[in-house]
């Protein structure tokens, strides 16, 4: 199911909470850790919302944040000349090893290494909120070709089902989800933001979603003793949950929330 927010924000305002700068850096660091945890749970971005990412025309794309390369895969397949840059040695493993010769670098929104207008998109997923906007909006302005375009994605499951809503709780809420509390999402050089929201499911048996709750940032940041109680808050809610309790799969409701903006010519 495919739906379009008319203004700016309001896909972000059901998102509540804040996160310190301190924090944010801490726990963007710590993917490195969990990459092939990471690469088995999370989910892949739907179809529709990737064609509704890249620009018309677009030849060369930077995959900005690319991880174990979930994104990076379906521009590929979509025969685009595709760049693959992420501060994890790990992450960047992990995609190499599903895209054999990918162009990969190092690296971060903040200093991209590329040359200036080399690529007609930039596009980056998951990882959005773990950037300084101040420092990347100018430095991924740098690396677009005049008109190019700057889209953003994220993966967030349907709170406003209930059961999705108590295991959010149960697992503990994520940073993406805290910085979807308001509009943060900041245009710098670029024109105005448009928006698109793209809703599916995935299924999940009992150790996948142990698996999603172990490739959280919060997760693997957190001491042994609040690993356990989080693993153990969970099985909990599948063994009393009303709507859980003797099922073998759970069909995960999301919604992919996507933004993109233009330079200008």
């Amino acid at each position: 199911m495919f739906s379009r927010a008319s203004d700016e924000g309001s896909m972000t305002r059901a998102y509540r909470g804040t996160v310190s700068d301190e924090t944010k850096v801490r726990l963007a660091a710590s993917f490195d850790r969990a990459a092939d945890v990471y690469e088995r749970a999370r989910p892949e971005y739907p179809a529709e919302a990737v064609d509704w990412l890249v620009p018309t025309g677009a030849r060369t794309v930077l995959d900005l944040g690319a991880g174990t390369g979930k994104l990076t895969r379906a521009l590929v397949a979509r025969g685009l000349e595709v760049i693959a840059v992420d501060p994890s040695p790990k992450m960047l493993e992990q995609l190499t090893a599903s895209l054999p010769g990918a162009t990969v670098h190092e690296g971060t929104a903040e200093d991209i290494p590329l040359a200036d207008a080399s690529v007609d998109a930039v596009l980056v997923a998951q990882a959005w909120h773990w950037v300084d906007q101040d420092v990347a909006l100018p430095s991924v302005a740098r690396v677009l070709k005049p008109g190019g375009t700057l889209a953003l994605v994220w993966n967030l499951r349907d709170e406003s089902v209930p059961w999705v809503a108590r295991l959010t709780e149960a697992m503990h809420h994520a940073t993406a989800e805290t910085f979807l509390a308001g509009d943060n999402i900041r245009r710098g050089p670029f024109g105005p933001i448009e928006t698109a929201v793209f809703e599916w499911a995935m299924e999940f048996d009992r150790a996948s979603l142990v698996e999603l709750l172990e490739s959280r940032s919060y997760y693997i940041t957190a001491p042994q003793a609040e690993q356990a109680q989080l693993v153990a808050n969970v099985h909990a809610l599948l063994d009393t949950d009303p709507a859980l309790v003797g099922r073998d799969s759970y069909t995960m409701p999301y919604r992919t929330l996507c933004f993109r903006m233009r330079l200008a010519e």
